[in-house]
């Protein structure tokens, strides 16, 4: 049924869901200027993360995947999860400490976007998605509650590593 709630959620879903697909594949491919997946590699070692390649490719592929299934609207609970991982990291590794505000390299646009990726994976996709159209309706909210306590889990690994070496 149509409805506004459906066009604004696949409206957010296609922006958030193709932001990512964007910047994952600036990590995992080097595409949009970005440094593919040795760049990616040599960060995760930076923030401590250990395999850095394993780490680098789970950011990468979260990002990258989980922006195409949340646009597309498919198995979106882990799609959002894959995002929402890659922003908690990204916050509390490299942004956290740069204060609130993006234009100083602050929290204020990973939280954002972590922030609709959780509650995208909570609502649900809406009408208008390849999970409605298939009836690929994961248990629910099992399913976010299992994916996001897995995702939480990676998260405290990769972040139980030693904290980012400043440059002077």
């Amino acid at each position: 049924m149509w409805s506004l709630a459906n066009v604004g959620l696949l409206i957010l879903r296609l922006a958030v869901g193709l932001i990512f697909v964007a910047h994952g594949s600036q990590k995992l491919f080097g595409w949009f200027g970005g440094k593919g997946i040795s760049g990616q590699t040599g960060l995760m070692k930076m923030l401590g993360a250990r395999p850095a390649r394993l780490f680098a490719l789970i950011s990468g592929g979260g990002e990258f995947f989980g922006g195409l299934g949340v646009a597309a609207g498919l198995l979106t609970p882990l799609a959002a999860a894959g995002i929402l991982g890659s922003m908690i990291v990204a916050i509390v590794k490299v942004h956290w400490a740069k204060g609130f505000w993006n234009s100083g390299g602050g929290v204020e646009f990973p939280l954002i976007l972590a922030v609709t990726s959780f509650v995208i994976g909570l609502v649900g996709p809406g009408t208008y998605s390849l999970d409605y159209a298939f009836r690929l309706g994961l248990p629910e909210p099992l399913t976010y509650i299992i994916v996001l306590a897995a995702m939480v889990l990676v998260v405290m690994y990769i972040m139980a590593g030693p904290a980012p070496k400043r440059r002077t």
